[in-house]
């Protein structure tokens, strides 16, 4: 029996995909990830159903598995995610050939419809998909924000966080699996340990996780702005293992804008917290996101935030133009002023705007020497990255070597020349 499980999405998809992946194989199926080809006797689709290209995509990828279902190519498919949870009646009536549904939370459930007795509650096991030698660890679920524009409360509900136990259990589970790097996600990492502890307890917990042997780098992803606990910054700063690089989406930097948005913080308090960072780990690699052509994002609100941008210089950032929900604060109160094209446009303004900054930061590593991680051989040259960069998502060091390199292996690397996303660099040691 083949099962093969399609995650679209984020990161948080791909770790109940493993999760998943892991008592499919251990009730002996055989396990298939990302693979296009069938035939398979079930597909599962972990879908995303945030904004609208992704939802398309989610569409898309079932409306394929339907039309290979038809052809005699699979036995079940079932869908599962955020679009799911999202659009759940819609799709049974628009998509009958599809087998099941499942919500973001139903994991059991999927595994109960295949035939497999096995719970998923306090487990740990995953099914590493590759390279292997990173993972990421979902410390909590859901969220307890109230972003106008954005739909994950009503999707993934109020956040749940992980235990301290169980994540130190998980983290040392992926080191035993050869998992050098752990990426830690959350839909708000801040506010992580507050319904279990009554207290922010991201802190407590990094204080944990550097204790596990195997583990070499410990990264941070999404982190909100307010009441981010300080005593990371001091930790950062100490402890090796945890990469000087955080993960902050501001969205923007207009106090009416970030009002209407409900952000919870203004101007001055965000450049205080991103100044605290800067100076209390002085090479610390910030990233963020920015959302343009927000429905109170006035020309003159836009020019204020590139030319915040172009100030501060963020090491990482990405865009995205906004994308009306209906079923968000924003999308029932305020109407969709601005043209997709001007969305378009400004969001153009702001990568040009970042491939400058990110080229003349790059070009200041030239010469200096790095520990880097490599990813894989690509070619007669190796890709991989410094503690300044998260995978699939930032710059990539270009490795050559007189030697032979390991994917999941450290190298030092000194910087010989610099591109606007990429650092090139010769091995030496």
């Amino acid at each position: 029996m083949t099962v093969n499980l399609i995650t679209l999405g984020c990161s948080r998809n791909l770790v109940d995909s493993e999760h998943l992946l892991y008592h499919f194989q251990k009730d002996g199926y055989r396990v298939l990830h990302n693979e296009y080809v069938p035939p398979a006797d079930i597909v599962i689709i972990n879908t995303c159903g945030f904004i609208l290209d992704a939802k398309q995509e989610s569409v898309d990828t079932i409306l394929y598995y339907v039309g290979e279902k038809e052809k005699g190519n699979l036995g079940k498919l079932f869908v599962m995610g955020c679009l799911s949870q999202r659009y759940r009646e819609d799709l049974r009536k628009e998509l009958p050939e599809v087998d099941g549904f499942f919500g973001v939370s139903e994991m059991p459930q999927i595994l109960q419809a295949a035939g497999i007795r096995s719970g998923l509650a306090g487990q740990v096991s995953r099914l590493i998909t590759p390279p292997g030698h990173y993972a990421y660890l979902k410390i909590s679920e859901g969220c307890d924000r109230t972003c106008s524009f954005c739909a994950i409360p009503g999707i993934r509900g109020k956040q749940v966080s992980l235990s301290i136990g169980q994540l130190r259990q998980e983290g040392a589970y992926l080191g035993g699996q050869g998992v050098k790097e752990l990426i830690l996600i959350a839909q708000d990492l801040t506010a992580y340990g507050r319904d279990l502890y009554r207290k922010r307890a991201l802190p407590r917990l990094l204080k944990e996780l550097i204790q596990l042997q195997d583990v070499e780098w410990i990264r941070l992803h999404y982190a909100y702005p307010t009441g981010f606990p300080l005593e990371v910054i001091n930790l950062m700063a100490a402890e090796p293992k945890i990469c000087n690089y955080l993960d902050i989406p501001i969205q923007h930097i207009n106090d009416q804008v970030l009002s209407s948005m409900g952000r919870g913080y203004s101007r001055k308090q965000l450049e205080a917290l991103l100044e605290r960072f800067r100076s209390g780990v002085p090479d610390v690699a910030l990233r963020t996101t920015v959302l343009v052509g927000y429905p109170e994002e006035s020309e003159e609100a836009f020019r204020e935030l590139l030319e915040f941008l172009a100030a501060f210089r963020f090491d990482r950032l990405g865009v995205f133009p906004y994308s009306h929900e209906a079923d968000t604060p924003a999308g029932r109160n305020q109407p969709d002023r601005i043209p997709e094209k001007i969305k378009i446009e400004r969001a153009g303004e702001v990568m040009k705007l970042q491939q400058e900054i990110s080229l003349g930061i790059n070009r200041e590593k030239i010469g200096k020497v790095y520990r880097v991680l490599i990813d894989r051989a690509e070619g007669s040259s190796y890709v991989g990255r410094t503690e300044y960069d998260s995978p699939e998502v930032d710059n990539e060091v270009i490795v050559t070597a007189d030697k032979k390199l390991h994917a999941g292996s450290f190298y030092d690397v000194k910087i010989t020349d610099a591109e606007e996303f990429d650092l090139l660099g010769v091995v030496i040691s």
